[in-house]
């Protein structure tokens, strides 16, 4: 008959001071941080933790440090959007990698685009998170912007609106941006250029159309062939139905997303027309749609997963109480693949 040993048990604070051969209270104040230990005790006590496995009972912490050690990662778009999009999986792989070697944990709140729910609004501000991360933000989340003033946040992307302190964010100069991925086209020649724009109640949306517009000025361009997508596959396709119906003598596009200009190229290729031979195509992102779909996207890389990685480093330096910037812009550059 074989015998089953029971569980080890977890090992306690006090088995850590034991093994360290120092009190509790001084095992507390090195697994704790403090700088009020000698060198040689917080080296025996951190022998002791990775001899002892020792895992600190973040209940316990988060009630002597008054903290949750949770931090929610708030998106305002339904659940559809939000898992079939490869530009929010980035940004969460990038806040993952930055939390890594914290405490932290992190809890998704998915929120209606132009509303949370009341339960949300309790949630965020019942002081059940240290901090919130915020990503895909429209002009009609008022909430969220003002949600500074009652506990730290970082936005992924510039956020829409006036608040009583600025507020912390990681962006592209999505404008220029837009503006090198027209000029693209610009360059090959093309000349009636039309644009798949994003949401209009969205910063990346907003900016990304003035930098389109901005780059036809420059050349001189119309900038009268736009139509406006939500970022996904089906609206690309739908917006690019839209264009070709109205504007059919259109030779390029440039598209706000990658899933997008991944409806538009099937659009086009349902209508018969070739990319890039007929209609050049560029996107924005550079996601792993550029590179799954038939033809391969030229578009604007944006890093999204340092993006990620930025905000989560901006948190944690915001919660040990230090001043980061609260403008940080990452640098931005075109893929070139078939589509143009």
């Amino acid at each position: 008959m074989t015998t089953v040993n029971p569980a080890r048990r977890a090992p306690t604070l006090e088995a850590v001071a034991a093994a360290a051969g120092v009190s509790r209270s001084t095992a507390s104040r090195v697994l704790n941080g403090s700088t009020n230990v000698s060198p040689d005790a917080v080296a025996s006590v951190e022998r002791a933790v990775a001899r002892l496995d020792y895992v600190p009972n973040r209940a316990a912490r988060s009630l002597v440090n008054s903290q949750t050690m949770a931090l929610a990662l708030v998106v305002p778009e339904d659940t559809i959007r939000f898992f079939g999009d490869p530009y929010f999986a980035a940004i969460v792989q990038g806040i993952a990698r930055g939390l890594e070697d914290s405490d932290y944990v992190l809890t998704l709140q998915l929120a209606n685009p132009s509303e949370p729910s009341t339960k949300m609004v309790r949630y965020l501000t019942g002081g059940n998170v240290d901090g919130a991360f915020v990503v895909s933000h429209h002009s009609g989340d008022h909430f969220l912007a003002g949600l500074g003033s009652t506990l730290p946040v970082v936005f992924g992307g510039r956020p829409l609106g006036d608040s009583e302190q600025p507020n912390y964010f990681v962006d592209v100069d999505n404008a220029a941006a837009a503006a090198m991925g027209t000029r693209h086209l610009i360059d090959q020649g093309r000349r009636r250029i039309a644009t798949i724009a994003g949401p209009s109640d969205m910063p990346a949306g907003i900016d990304r159309t003035e930098g389109w517009k901005a780059a036809l000025a420059d050349a001189g361009l119309p900038d009268d062939m736009l139509a406006y997508g939500d970022f996904t596959l089906a609206s690309g396709a739908q917006a690019m139905r839209s264009l070709l119906d109205q504007h059919p003598d259109l030779d390029c596009v440039f598209v706000a997303s990658d899933l997008m200009a991944v409806g538009a190229v099937s659009e086009l290729r349902e209508q018969g027309i070739s990319v890039p031979q007929q209609v050049a195509i560029v996107g924005f992102d550079d996601s792993p749609a550029a590179e799954t779909g038939a033809i391969r996207l030229t578009t604007v890389h944006q890093p999204s997963v340092a993006m990620g990685v930025r905000m989560a480093e901006t948190m944690l330096a915001i919660l040990r109480g230090e001043n980061p910037p609260h403008e940080h812009i990452l640098p931005t550059h075109l893929v070139v693949r078939d589509s143009a």
